[in-house]
């Protein structure tokens, strides 16, 4: 009897002092992973990099770090389309911009052409926590003004192509922009690099007369199955609403039956509260929600995700439908589904932990136009890979008397 007891006295001392399973616990938030179906209050356990568990009640003793979510919402890292972190002059520093959003990965869409794409990886991709995707653009300077954008002799089609498969899933599409000549040569350029890459492209050109191009001919007649235009919401790139009806074009539900997929890109002038309120009434909602976040909008109409998310939530979308369109879809679109979008175990443990603000808040279009609402969502906690690398509120950080267990001196 005796040595039963002690045996069992070994057993439970040691179980005390084995370590913990998980690095990190986010416990008691709504979870919402479109990609699973799941919408409920549940933990995330991650262990290293990865995420190790989602269930019900995970012991706040299993874990070495615990973050209180209650009233929260646990989301899968956002994904942010139409990212500007290398090539024009307004762009953005992602550690700094999109990780305090609760953007994980950001796609630069478009900052780099095939002679530029190794500088931008050596000094930006490289360096940054946030993971950066890229569309290459079809320009091989990339995003340096109208000179080289109009330039038809540096859009080489196999030329991009083969950069591409250089980098399987580091470069992920095509991006073709503010071509400012008449036609459609820059864009078939475009589409013939996605054919030899087996990627999408990723358009924005204007419709403007003298242009001589027209929404429907290039959603109908040129873009393929799986490419997508962004900048939806303006009047300028596509035609979504006509303008004297005030109803939803034809051709756009056409494309989107045909598999032609729309981006936000809400951006400096991008986004129109006639257009979207409209599009929206009408059931034409963005296929993914990004922002086109740049040196102009961030102090502008500061439309990082959560603002975007805000301002698609103030038109009628809910908040699960707003996180589809922030993770599993452009994580499908770019092809990098079921590696991300997704808090499922195994993934990589990118997760946003986003709070809901009552009150009366100002939300701006491109134009500085304003309506008003009473939700905003805001980002509270960042985790990249398993690690904390933005936390407004102290959730993750432990009591200030065991701060030297992070390496600060109390």
């Amino acid at each position: 009897m005796r040595h039963t007891v002690s045996c069992l006295l070994v057993v439970a001392l040691a179980a005390a002092q084995s370590p913990p399973e998980y690095d990190l616990l986010i416990r008691g938030g709504r979870v919402i992973d479109p990609a699973n179906s799941l919408d409920a209050i549940q933990d995330v356990a991650v262990r290293g990099t990865r995420i190790a568990r989602v269930a019900t009640s995970i012991p706040a003793v299993s874990a070495k770090r615990v973050v209180d979510a209650a009233g929260l919402y646990v989301v899968p890292g956002l994904i942010d389309l139409h990212a500007h972190a290398y090539g024009t002059e307004l762009a953005l520093s992602q550690d700094d911009t999109a990780l305090p959003a609760g953007v994980t990965t950001a796609v630069d869409c478009g900052g780099a052409g095939w002679r530029t794409f190794e500088d931008f990886k050596e000094t930006v991709i490289d360096r940054s926590v946030t993971r950066i995707l890229v569309f290459l653009n079809i320009v091989g300077a990339g995003m340096v003004g109208p000179a080289a954008e109009d330039n038809l002799e540096d859009m080489d089609p196999a030329a991009t192509a083969n950069k591409i498969k250089q980098y399987p899933g580091l470069i992920v599409g095509i991006k073709n922009a503010h071509f400012g000549l008449p036609g459609w040569e820059s864009v078939r350029r475009s589409v013939e690099a996605g054919r030899l890459s087996n990627t999408p492209v990723i358009l924005d050109n204007h419709i403007l007369t003298k242009m001589q191009r027209t929404t429907r001919e290039k959603l109908l007649e040129i873009l393929r199955p799986g490419d997508m235009h962004t900048h939806l919401y303006n009047d300028r790139q596509v035609e979504v609403v006509d303008r004297f009806t005030g109803k939803v074009q034809p051709w756009m539900f056409e494309a989107r039956r045909r598999g032609v997929l729309f981006d936000m890109g809400h951006g400096a002038g991008s986004f129109l509260w006639p257009v979207a309120s409209k599009a929206m009434e009408q059931g034409f909602p963005p296929d993914t929600i990004s922002t086109d976040l740049h040196k102009l909008s961030i102090l502008g109409s500061k439309s990082d995700m959560p603002n975007c998310i805000s301002k698609m939530m103030l038109l009628g979308m809910t908040l699960p439908d707003a996180i589809a369109r922030s993770t599993v879809n452009p994580a499908k679109a770019i092809g990098q589904f079921p590696a991300l979008g997704t808090l499922g175990e195994g993934k990589e443990a990118d997760i946003a932990v986003l709070a809901t603000r009552t009150g009366v808040f100002a939300f701006l279009d491109a134009l500085a136009k304003k309506r008003m609402g009473h939700q905003k969502i805001e980002c509270v906690l960042t985790v990249r890979a398993g690690r904390v690398v933005f936390d407004r509120d102290g959730l993750a950080f432990p009591d200030w008397r065991k701060a030297g267990d992070y390496g600060v001196t109390p």
